[in-house]
């Protein structure tokens, strides 16, 4: 599975940003997709997640109310819609797909495909 994620850059608070991840390969095995960020001095953390099979979310406390994690099956893309951004959410933002999972899922150590990432700058 080959994930290439687009859509980051800057934007002043309280802004929006929708990032996107174009997913290739083996795609009919994957069973759990997440956008996953890592601040600095921190691990890396799940943002948002959804079980491809079913519609099953998972979203961060710190994402609930402003971000949105779609999928597309007929593009095979997975969007991040953000809104009301702020400064703290600056940071690097990878796409990761999980081929393992039995249940959406939010761990790193759960996901064994990433992508490259997209810088996302909120001043």
């Amino acid at each position: 599975v080959q994930l290439v994620e687009s859509g980051g850059g800057s934007v002043q608070a309280g802004g929006s940003l929708r990032l996107s991840c174009a997913a290739s390969g083996d795609i009919y095995s994957v069973k759990s997709m997440a956008w996953f960020r890592q601040a600095p001095g921190r691990g890396r953390e799940a943002v948002a997640a959804v079980w491809t099979v079913g519609r099953t979310t998972y979203y961060a406390d710190s994402a609930k109310g402003r971000f949105t994690i779609s999928r597309d099956k007929a593009k095979n893309t997975l969007d991040l819609q953000m809104t009301s951004l702020k400064p703290e959410d600056t940071t690097m933002y990878n796409c990761a797909a999980s081929t393992t999972a039995t249940v959406v899922v939010s761990l790193e150590y759960d996901y064994n495909y990433w992508g490259q990432g997209t810088q996302v700058t909120v001043s």
